[in-house]
């Protein structure tokens, strides 16, 4: 699991800190120097696709690194 936590460290995407709901959309912005105002729209449009919106978001929501390096996966697999 180690391995799969380094790498998930070294993606260049991560998640923004005093973002809405996780960060995901302001860390995906920032990394590509886009609008989160307009990746959080296009995030809510996925929400309207079934099956792909939601459970994305969660994963990504697991698997992608805070600023800090921290993984949400990590910690909860931890506290168990």
């Amino acid at each position: 699991m180690q391995s799969l936590y380094s790498f998930l460290r070294s993606s260049p995407i991560k998640r923004a800190p005093g973002g809405i709901f996780g960060g995901i959309a302001s860390g995906i912005a920032r990394q590509y120097g886009w609008r989160v105002s307009y990746v959080r729209i296009a995030m809510l449009l996925s929400f309207l696709l079934p099956f792909i919106g939601l459970p994305l978001y969660l994963v990504l929501w697991l698997l992608l690194p805070k600023t800090d390096g921290s993984i949400a996966l990590e910690q909860l697999l931890r506290h168990r």
